[in-house]
């Protein structure tokens, strides 16, 4: 209905023009709504300025002042890349929540100036009057002044059942009006709000750390401690030697660059491609670490209302008890044919039992208080008497009343009594139908054809006449129990909390196929200690009847205990418990506010989207622990190198010799094993251990053959100059010391490379023969990437203007065998005492376990 259309009642008067600049004036207006994500500066800000980037920015700038800009964008290079691909990321996340906020932002009907119009909710004042038809949003808080109308309060309260709402009752914002229409006057703005109440401090951005991130973060600071120490060491070398001011600068950046800023990269990658690939599934991320964490996720809390159902009832039986089941059916047609507000049971009904309309004498809603609704039908007096009567035994006129039996008992007269046979019937066959997880209402009948509304005050007639019993089933979404089965059988336990009745909620659990449904309500969670609390909330798995503020402390309690938690919602009162929960997810068609607080958006609202969610969780922290293993080895093998060689007198690498090195070993290859890395279940024992395992035995052989080869091959340099002369003086060596540890340096820098891409291999085995610092994958792709990466390294070394830009010497064949030989060795060393688990045992470390 447009708002030109409506007829306004001469009792609603609405502010004109003046008076809603004068409330503007005075601070009534209501405010414009909070962004929906972070905005564009917040994110350039939170991914750029971290201390790392800062270090390797300060120090590529020294670099490119002192006449290196070649090495200085070397250096810098890599954390640009971290940074576009995480910025860009986040911002297409930010872009797509913007978008689907605009598309579903509410308007409003308001009276202004006698007329009515639309407008934005940030146009309204305290005082404006507003209408609402089915469909519409309440978008402020106030009363209703005229009218009658049902609303779905589920957002805020999280109980399914419709509330009737009529003059001088009050309405809340983010309420939605079912059936009716009526007029309701602005009362509260802005913060002033229930939902934005609710809401409180729930907007702050956050960000959680997986379990991955945080051992990568432990990774970085131990280094970032050692490479502190190395930076003082050659500093006080620098200072002694009185070595020139580009050397240093280029040394503490070769040294600063052993921070593994890659790891950064690589998972920014890692994450990104998951965002792409889930998706074409329908899941929006709008934290990039969010499918890594679903992976590691043991509890999922969910919303009952809107998240495991569609927020529908579905028709499952008629129990006929004093008439026929065509009888029984052709009552509730009518009965619902003739209600002027109906409920989810009534839309159900409705549309299973068409009816006539007939004359209605009165009639009272459904309220959530009462459970119960009646219609007093009478029929047309234009119908003969003979025709009313004829051929029916069933009555056509009367009260009608649908209700919980337990509700309705007190109304039934005698027929109430517990122990008369008829209502033990009743009670014995709703007994066992709710057992079946079904929903049991009882319709029963009055000759009376006159019916008076007094709201939650309202009576029926004694000596009501039961007439049968239709059950009801909640409409779960089609892959709710398929999977919550995959989470369970993943070792992940699904709990339910929810605002409706524990035992509705208990019986939605069972059609969900959920074993152990033990339900508690929030009344008897209030009245706990917090030892109780604490042990209510790991072993049971139904909550009813909660409130935000429990929903966000049950969320706690099972993350102080240990677990890592999901929350999935939809609606105001998720809020709190979704920015509570290490991964917080929404539906698509939820509350903007519970969108801009999750994680992760369900676009097609889904569940059958978390599935591949998953694997992709799985997925990248098995890319992400290869990487972790080439980095690691790297990174402790230079920096024992370095360190090795210092104490010895001579630094073993320059600066863009170090940046091929990388390049070769993690930089290439670590982008791709992220986007080869396949889903599955990681393998034997913690990642502390499986890295140890693998990381500690390359990096001894590797320091020890790399002193070797760099020491060996500047005697070798010596040697051949002056001949075997020993011991060397400084002057017979230093018209050509520097060329000669030019060729040291090259040397070195080609077997490094050489074992990097071996060690590529040994993380992803082809075969049988490679395992032994890692499980047999069978993937070809890794081994093949490390041949081509070998065959492109031998160009380089071929190729001056490549060699120029690394600061690589021209190699004869005797530097490149040795250099292939000593990579050879390696080679078979490596993998014997990986087999051997040599270092384990003698450490007394027990792998796998």
């Amino acid at each position: 209905m447009s708002a030109t259309s409506i007829q306004i009642p001469p009792t609603v008067r609405g502010l004109t023009t003046a008076d809603v600049t004068q409330k503007r004036a005075q601070g009534l207006g209501n405010p414009p709504p909070p962004p929906t994500s972070r905005t564009y500066l917040e994110i350039f800000r939170e991914n750029v300025f971290t201390f790392i980037n800062g270090v390797i920015f300060f120090l590529g700038v020294a670099l490119f002042l002192v006449g290196r800009p070649t090495d200085a964008l070397l250096s810098v290079g890599i954390i640009t890349l971290n940074v576009l691909v995480s910025v860009v990321q986040e911002i297409r996340a930010k872009r797509t929540l913007d978008h689907i906020a605009l598309l579903t932002r509410p308007q409003a009907t308001v009276i202004r100036d006698g007329a009515a119009r639309q407008a934005l909710p940030e146009e309204l004042v305290v005082g404006d009057v507003l209408y609402v038809a089915p469909g519409d949003q309440i978008v402020l808080d106030g009363s209703v002044i005229e009218g009658k109308m049902t609303v779905d309060e589920s957002q805020l309260t999280g109980e399914s059942n419709l509330i009737s709402k009529q003059a001088s009752d009050a309405v809340y914002s983010g309420s939605f009006c079912v059936n009716g229409s009526a007029y309701y006057v602005a009362e509260k703005v802005g913060s002033a709000s229930l939902a934005n109440q609710i809401t409180a401090g729930a907007r702050a951005f956050r960000r959680i750390l997986t379990p991955l991130q945080e051992q990568m973060a432990l990774v970085i600071r131990i280094m970032l401690l050692i490479v502190i120490y190395m930076e003082f060491l050659i500093a006080l070398n620098a200072a002694l030697k009185s070595l020139n001011l580009g050397d240093t600068l280029q040394q503490s950046t070769l040294i600063a660059g052993l921070v593994p800023n890659g790891l950064f990269l690589s998972i920014s990658i890692a994450y990104a491609l998951g965002a792409v690939r889930i998706l074409r599934f329908g899941v929006l991320v709008q934290q990039a670490n969010a499918i890594e964490s679903l992976s590691n996720v043991n509890i999922l809390c969910l919303d009952k209302t809107g998240t495991l159902t569609t927020n529908r009832l579905q028709f499952d039986a008629l129990h006929p008890l004093t008439i026929s089941e065509q009888e029984l059916a052709a009552i509730l047609g009518d009965m619902m044919a003739n209600a002027t507000t109906q409920n989810k049971t009534g839309q159900a009904l409705a549309e299973k039992f068409p009816g006539t309309k007939r004359v209605v004498g009165g009639e009272i809603p459904f309220s959530s208080a009462r459970k119960w609704s009646a219609i007093a039908l009478r029929s047309k007096e234009t119908e003969p008497a003979s025709a009313r009567s004829a051929g029916r035994a069933a009555p056509r006129d009367g009260i009608f009343a649908l209700g919980a039996p337990e509700m309705l008992q007190s109304f039934l007269g005698e027929r109430g009594d517990p122990e008369a046979p008829q209502w033990r019937k009743i009670a014995i066959e709703t007994r066992q139908l709710a057992e079946q997880g079904l929903r049991v209402l009882l319709i029963a009948h009055h000759p009376s054809t006159e019916l008076r509304d007094a709201g939650d005050e309202s009576v029926l007639p004694q000596g009501m006449t039961p007439l049968g019993l239709v059950s009801l089933r909640d409409e779960l979404r089609p892959e709710a129990r398929a999977t919550l089965q995959n989470f369970i059988a993943a070792g992940v336990t699904p709990k339910i909390i929810s605002g409706d009745n524990p035992e509705t909620v208990a019986a939605l659990a069972q059609q969900a196929g959920l074993k152990n449904t033990r339900a508690l309500s929030g009344v008897e969670l209030a009245s706990m200690t917090d030892a109780q609390f604490r042990d209510a909330a790991l072993t049971t798995t139904i909550f009813g009847r909660i409130t935000p503020q429990q929903k966000q402390k049950l969320v706690q309690t099972l993350r102080a205990e240990g677990h890592y938690v999901a929350m999935i919602g939809d609606g105001v009162n998720d809020v709190l418990s979704l920015k509570q929960a290490n991964l917080g997810i929404a539906m698509q068609s939820g509350t903007q506010a519970a969108r801009a607080v999750a994680d992760l958006v369900l676009m097609q609202d889904s569940f059958a989207a978390l599935a591949p969610a998953v694997s992709e969780g799985q997925r990248i922290v098995n890319g992400m622990q290869d990487i972790l293993k080439l980095f690691m080895t790297r990174i402790a093998t230079m920096a024992m190198v370095i360190l090795s060689a210092l104490v010895i007198g001579e630094f073993p690498l320059a600066l863009r010799q170090a940046s091929l090195v990388t390049l070769f070993s993690v930089g290439i290859p670590t982008v791709l094993l992220a986007l080869w890395a396949r889903p599955g279940a990681t393998g034997r024992g913690t990642l502390e251990r499986r890295l140890f395992h693998f990381v500690l035995t390359p990096v001894v052989v590797t320091t020890i053959f790399s002193l070797l080869l760099f020491y060996g091959t500047l005697v070798g340099e010596f040697v051949l100059r002056v001949g075997m002369v020993l011991p060397f003086s400084a002057e017979m060596i230093e018209p050509f010391f520097e060329d000669a540890v030019f060729t040291a340096q090259s040397t070195l820098t080609a077997f490094l490379a050489l074992v990097g891409l071996l060690t590529i291999i040994f993380v992803e085995p082809p075969t049988e023969w490679w395992a032994g610092g890692d499980d047999i994958s069978g993937d070809w792709k890794p081994t093949i990437l490390a041949i081509v990466l070998m065959i492109l390294f031998f160009a380089i070394l071929f190729f001056k203007p490549a060699r120029d830009l690394f600061a690589l010497r021209e190699l004869n064949g005797w530097e490149i065998g040795v250099a292939v030989l000593a990579a050879t060795a390696w080679l078979f060393l490596t993998r014997w005492l990986w087999r051997r688990r040599a270092f384990e045992r003698y450490l007394g470390i027990k792998v796998g376990a």
